[in-house]
């Protein structure tokens, strides 16, 4: 049964954690319609769609938020503990500082298990649908691409004709396509002509293709050893298409995984973005941890604006180590294994020192 005393403090924590996404949210709510009012300044819509837009992506932002929402959430914790003087009055019923932390990143695990489980789902679905209402309005909407058990596919159209074109190549690696058929149908959708290629190099809008053969409707063949395609896309953009991973649920970020590999593209940063979640529940536990360090050793200063400035402060250096050992992965220096995990395990052996020492303040 959970004592009367660790339900007044998992309430406590919990009410601060939501004041803190409170205010983050509306932060986050004004900061990005600026930018969503902006994208539609020379396009016709209605006057809603930025702040319909903007509603969609802060849970997104929201999620990325979530280390530094929950160490100012330990912190103004022990605020409320101090400027009440209950920390003594806890200290005076047999309950230790190391009782406070323990349940506090009890709590913090428990929570982050369900916002990557439910949250994360729920901020990716959003997101989607941000992603797909921003495509409507943007420039290339009349250009698809997408990858699935089938390889590579991507739809173009020709304004100048009104040619569509469907493209699908079984292998995609960065600047080259492998098993390539390209359909070109007129703008009812009737079928003009095929074009079969055993290698393309796409590092150019200007796609060279090698071995090309072209089947026409009235079953005409034409052979060329290199043939010249234009396309709106080469593997820089392609690349870039799949870089919001923000927008698939886990489900969804294994089978694109399962994808990337059957057509023989590096599935790192797929691979990189999931192990990031799944370390969230570790993450939001160390940070909390680090929060109460933080806070019994700070306990002298009476200044909230410095005791925030320095949780700033940690975060920041927190946000660093995770940023370069990620890109650290993402060049396959370290694996995708090390460079999401040792920051976890540095932070871990420094939270391990530190709660060696607890009772001590």
């Amino acid at each position: 049964m959970i004592k009367k005393y660790e339900q007044y403090l998992v309430k406590l924590f919990l009410k601060n954690i939501f004041i803190i996404i409170t205010v983050f949210l509306f932060l986050s709510f004004f900061l990005n319609i600026f930018e969503e009012i902006k994208y539609f300044e020379n396009k016709e819509n209605e006057i809603y769609y930025p702040i319909i837009l903007t509603i969609l992506n802060i849970p997104s932002i929201l999620f990325e938020l979530l280390p530094f929402i929950f160490l100012l959430g330990v912190m103004f914790f022990f605020i409320n503990l101090y400027e009440k003087e209950e920390i003594e009055l806890l200290r005076s019923h047999g309950i230790n500082n190391f009782k406070i932390t323990t349940l506090l990143s009890a709590v913090s695990l428990i929570m982050g298990i369900i916002l990557i489980f439910i949250y994360y789902s729920f901020s990716a679905n959003l997101k989607s649908m941000y992603l797909n209402i921003k495509y409507k309005y943007s420039n290339s909407s009349d250009h698809l691409a997408v990858v699935n058990e089938d390889g590579l596919w991507i739809k173009e159209t020709n304004k100048k004709d009104n040619h569509i074109f469907i493209i699908n190549a079984k292998t995609y690696k960065l600047n080259s396509l492998e098993k390539i058929k390209i359909t070109k149908l007129d703008k009812n959708y009737e079928l003009v002509s095929t074009i079969v290629s055993e290698k393309a190099d796409i590092n150019k809008k200007i796609w060279i293709l090698d071995k090309v053969k072209i089947y026409y409707k009235n079953k005409q063949t034409e052979n060329f050893d290199n043939y010249k395609y234009l396309s709106s896309f080469n593997g820089k953009i392609i690349s870039n298409l799949y870089s919001n991973l923000n927008s698939l649920n886990i489900l969804q970020l294994m089978k694109l995984e399962d994808n990337y590999k059957s057509i023989g593209y590096s599935a790192t940063e797929v691979r990189l973005h999931l192990n990031k979640i799944y370390s969230i529940p570790f993450y939001l536990t160390l940070t909390s941890i680090i929060g109460a360090l933080l806070m019994f050793k700070l306990s002298f200063i009476k200044s909230k604006f410095f005791l925030v400035v320095v949780g700033v402060l940690v975060s920041v250096v927190f946000y660093y180590i995770n940023y370069f050992s990620i890109l650290f992965g993402k060049n396959e220096t370290f694996p995708v294994i090390v460079s999401i995990w040792l920051p976890q395990v540095l932070i871990f052996l420094i939270c391990a020192i530190g709660l060696t020492r607890l009772n001590e303040n």
